[in-house]
């Protein structure tokens, strides 16, 4: 993917370049504008007919995502589109392959290679009780190609070791090596409610996680107070 991330730190645009015929994936509804290209919505499955379908149906239960994605395709060989995520935050390329893939939690995707595409990985229950990484399933990379997620603030990768297993609060996460494995728990005493913190994800193995520094459930409750209700004046 020929692609440059342009304006502010805080909140970036990625513009990417598009030869004739060259076609990316995008999260439905980020395009910001387009130059000699053409976008067209597609079910989210990689399956045709009846059978695509279902697929894209089943997805969007599963993951929380919508049952369509975007496709962008080049009319010359100076096609241009630029996209943008919802919230304000840093954007970041996964680089996948035969030998590394990834987890991602619900919200994360932005846009990808023709060639990458997504698995919904069953969970097991108590991952799926508990988690906020989309229910009983959680979206794996596959393919080879370039991967762009976004998270709420910046983003940063976390190191896990065999020898130092890692916890992070599920609004947090964003991506993580698809080898990791991770168990979600309440963080201390009864449901975190002696230390103000909820849900966590401990994951052990080797690899990467990358997280986001902000939680945007938090700024919603930190809003909630000066938002106008129905019996305000």
């Amino acid at each position: 993917m020929n692609y440059k991330i342009l304006g502010d730190s805080d909140c970036p645009l990625v513009q990417i370049s598009l030869l004739s015929d060259e076609t990316v994936k995008l999260e439905r509804g980020a395009m910001a504008y387009i130059v000699d290209a053409e976008l067209e919505g597609k079910m989210n499955s990689s399956k045709k007919g009846l059978g695509g379908v279902i697929g894209a149906i089943g997805r969007s239960i599963t993951s929380g995502e919508s049952m369509f994605i975007t496709h962008a395709r080049g009319t010359s060989d100076r096609g241009v589109i630029g996209i943008a995520p919802p919230i304000p935050g840093k954007i970041h390329c996964l680089k996948v392959d035969g030998t590394k893939q990834y987890r991602l939690n619900t919200g994360a995707f932005l846009a990808c290679d023709s060639s990458v595409d997504y698995i919904m990985k069953s969970q097991n229950i108590g991952k799926a009780f508990f988690g906020g990484t989309g229910g009983l399933f959680v979206m794996e990379t596959q393919g080879s190609g370039d991967i762009l997620v976004s998270a709420f603030g910046d983003i940063l990768a976390l190191n896990v070791t065999p020898d130092r297993p890692v916890t992070v609060d599920n609004e947090h996460v964003v991506a993580w090596d698809a080898s990791l494995d991770y168990n979600i728990r309440v963080a201390s005493g009864t449901f975190g409610f002696t230390t103000g913190e909820g849900l966590v994800n401990e994951f052990h193995g080797s690899g990467a996680i990358l997280i986001q520094t902000r939680n945007i459930h938090n700024l919603a409750d930190a809003l909630r107070p000066f938002l106008p209700t129905s019996s305000s004046n």
